[in-house]
C-alpha cells in the first residue's frame, strides 16, 4: 500500500513537471565514432542531430560499451555485462544465446506505468528462442532485424558455419518476415515506420520508442543521391559512411517533425547516443581519441550522446558529469514513474539530475568498462606483455579489462587496436604522408605506437581529465593508485557470472526455416 502510495505521489510530480508522463524516443546510431557528427567539427552534413544537440544537453563525460550487444544489453537492463554472461564478444546468429530470461527490461517496465512500448531497427540481443525475441521482452511492437548486421538493401545477412555459408532473409515485422522489405533502403523503411507509429499513437498513454538505426554500421552502402553529397571525399569509405549518416540525419528530422505534427513534441524527451565508437576499418572516425570499436581506449567507449525535450530545465549547455549507458534504465524509470521492484541489483544509477540541473553532480564516479578474460583483437595479433605482480590475484597478461574511477582509468591485458586514427578526409590529401595507410587499415610495418615495441605494459594507468587522448601511461608514478583500482578489479570479478559464448548450432541454418533467420530452438 505504502509503496502505491509513493507511485502515486510521483506520478502526480511528473505531471506537475512535465505536464505528464513525457514521451520517450530514445535514438541510438550504431558504430557512430566520436568525430561523426557535426557538432564534434564533423565535416559530415548532421543539420537535424546537430540542432537537438545544440538545443539540449550534449554529453560529453558519457561511456559505452565497445561492441554492439553489451552496450544494448546495459540499456535494457542496467546491469554490467559481467553479471548477464555477455562480457565476451557479441551475440552470433548462428548461437544459442540471448539476454538472459530472467533479466528485467526497460520496455516491461514502462508498461507497468503505462506506456506503450515500440522497437524500429535493430535487436541483436539474441534470437534462438521465441522468448528471447522483442516482443516477448516487453516491445509491443517490433519492426526490424535481430542479427549484428545485414545488407541495407536486400536484409540479408550471411555468416560461416562449419565452412557453410549461412544465408538469409532477416527483417520482421514483430514475428512475420517481411519478404517485400528487399530492394529498399532500410534507413528508409525505418524512417516510415517510426513516424507511422507517432501518427498513430494513442496520446492518451505515453510512449516508448525505442529507434536502433543500422547506420552506420558496415557494409557502406547508401543511396547515390547521398553519396554524390560528398564527391569531394576522396577516400571511398569515408564517402559512403558520410552518405548514410546524413541519410540516417534526415529520418532522424522526419522523427522530429512527426512529434511536431501531432503536438507531441513538447512532451517528449528525446536521447541520442552511439552504442560504441566509431571502426574506422569502414569510415569511422573517433579523432583525436585513441582506438577505435571493439577497443577499451576512449575511441571505442567515450559515446556521442545528448538528451532534449521534456523535463530538461538548463538547456543548451554541455555536460561533463560522468555518465554510462547502463544509467539510462533507472534514469528513464525515474523520468517516467515508474520503480526498479523485481530488478536483478542494478549497477546503472539514476542521474536524471545531473542531466537537468547543471548545477547537480552525477552520482556515478567509477565506471567497469569491462572485464572480458578471452578477449583477442580481430584483425592483429595481441602484442607481448610484461607480467605485473600485484596481492589481488588479477591476471594482467590474459584478455583484457578497463576500470573509470573519478579520472583515472586503469587497464589491464590487451585493451585493443592502440593507434590514433586522423580524420580520413585530412589524411588522404598531398600535404600529408599516406604510405601507412591500405585500405583495412594501417600497414603492418608502418605501425608506430605502443604496438610497435616487442613488449608492452600489461598495466596502465591514464588521467582521463588531463589527457583524454591517453598518450601518457602514468602508472610508474602512481602506483598506489594502481593498486586500489586492481583491488576494485578483483572485487567486481568476483561477482561476475561465466561468460556465455556458445558454438554455432547448425540447426540455426535459414535453409531450415524457409531462408529466413529466426527461432529454432
Amino acid at each position: 500500500m505504502l509503496q502505491l502510495i509513493c507511485s502515486l505521489i510521483f506520478l502526480a510530480y511528473l505531471r506537475c513537471a512535465f505536464g505528464l508522463q513525457p514521451n520517450i524516443v530514445f535514438i541510438i546510431a550504431d558504430d557512430l565514432g566520436y568525430h561523426d557528427v557535426g557538432y564534434h567539427g564533423a565535416k559530415i552534413f548532421t543539420p537535424n542531430i546537430d540542432e537537438l544537440a545544440m538545443n539540449g544537453v550534449i554529453l560529453e563525460n558519457y561511456y559505452v560499451q565497445p561492441i554492439c550487444t553489451p552496450s544494448r544489453s546495459q540499456l535494457m537492463t542496467g546491469r554490467y555485462q559481467i553479471h548477464t554472461g555477455l562480457q565476451h564478444s557479441v551475440i552470433l546468429a548462428p548461437q544459442r544465446n540471448c539476454l538472459p530470461l530472467d533479466e528485467v527490461t526497460l520496455p516491461q517496465k514502462l508498461k507497468e506505468v503505462g506506456y506503450a512500448t515500440h522497437l524500429v531497427g535493430k535487436w541483436h540481443l539474441g534470437m534462438y528462442r521465441k522468448e528471447c525475441l522483442p516482443t516477448n521482452r516487453g516491445f509491443d511492437s517490433h519492426y526490424g532485424y535481430l542479427t549484428g548486421a545485414e545488407d541495407y538493401n536486400t536484409k540479408h545477412f550471411s555468416i560461416k558455419v562449419n565452412d557453410v555459408s549461412f544465408k538469409g532473409l532477416d527483417f520482421r515485422d514483430n514475428f512475420t518476415p517481411v519478404f517485400s522489405a528487399n530492394g529498399t533502403y532500410s534507413t528508409y523503411l525505418y524512417e516510415k515506420r517510426a513516424t507511422e507509429t507517432i501518427y498513430r499513437h494513442d496520446q492518451r498513454k505515453p510512449l516508448f520508442l525505442y529507434m536502433a538505426f543500422q547506420s552506420v554500421h558496415s557494409p557502406l552502402e547508401a543511396p547515390q543521391h547521398y553519396i554524390d553529397m560528398y564527391s569531394h571525399v576522396k577516400d571511398k569509405n569515408r564517402r559512403i559512411y558520410s552518405a548514410m549518416l546524413t541519410a540516417m540525419d534526415d529520418a532522424v528530422g522526419a522523427i522530429v517533425d512527426s512529434l511536431k505534427d501531432t503536438k507531441m513534441f513538447e512532451n517528449t524527451l528525446i536521447i541520442f547516443t552511439t552504442d560504441n565508437g566509431g571502426q574506422t576499418l569502414y569510415g569511422g572516425n573517433n579523432w583525436p581519441l585513441r582506438g577505435r570499436k571493439a577497443s577499451l581506449w576512449e575511441g571505442g567507449v567515450r559515446g556521442v550522446g545528448f538528451v532534449h525535450g521534456a523535463g530538461v530545465k538548463d538547456t543548451k549547455r554541455t555536460s561533463m558529469e560522468l555518465m554510462h549507458v547502463s544509467d539510462w534504465f533507472p534514469t528513464l524509470l525515474h523520468v517516467a514513474g515508474a520503480n526498479t521492484t523485481g530488478t536483478k541489483p542494478l549497477d546503472g544509477l539514476n542521474v536524471w539530475e545531473a542531466i537537468t540541473h547543471k548545477t547537480m553532480k552525477s552520482p556515478r564516479t567509477e565506471i567497469l568498462h569491462n572485464i572480458d578474460p578471452s578477449f583477442t583483437r580481430p584483425y592483429s595479433p595481441t602484442p607481448p606483455m610484461k607480467p605485473y605482480i600485484n596481492k589481488h590475484g588479477v591476471d594482467t597478461l590474459h584478455g583484457h579489462t578497463a576500470l573509470r574511477m573519478n579520472k583515472w582509468k586503469l587497464y589491464t591485458g590487451d585493451p585493443g587496436y592502440e593507434n590514433w586514427d586522423p580524420v580520413p578526409s585530412l589524411y588522404l590529401n598531398s600535404t600529408v604522408d599516406t604510405t601507412c595507410l591500405v585500405s583495412d587499415g594501417y600497414h603492418p610495418d608502418c605501425i608506430t605506437g605502443p604496438e610497435a615495441l616487442k613488449e608492452v605494459p600489461s598495466v596502465r594507468l591514464f588521467d582521463i581529465l588531463a589527457d583524454p587522448e591517453e598518450r601518457h601511461d602514468v602508472a610508474d608514478y602512481f602506483p598506489d593508485i594502481v593498486d586500489t583500482m586492481l583491488g576494485k578489479i578483483a572485487a567486481y570479478n568476483k561477482t561476475a557470472v561465466p561468460y556465455r559464448f556458445p558454438k554455432f548450432d547448425p540447426k540455426s541454418n535459414p535453409a531450415l526455416q524457409g531462408g529466413v533467420w529466426g527461432p529454432w530452438v
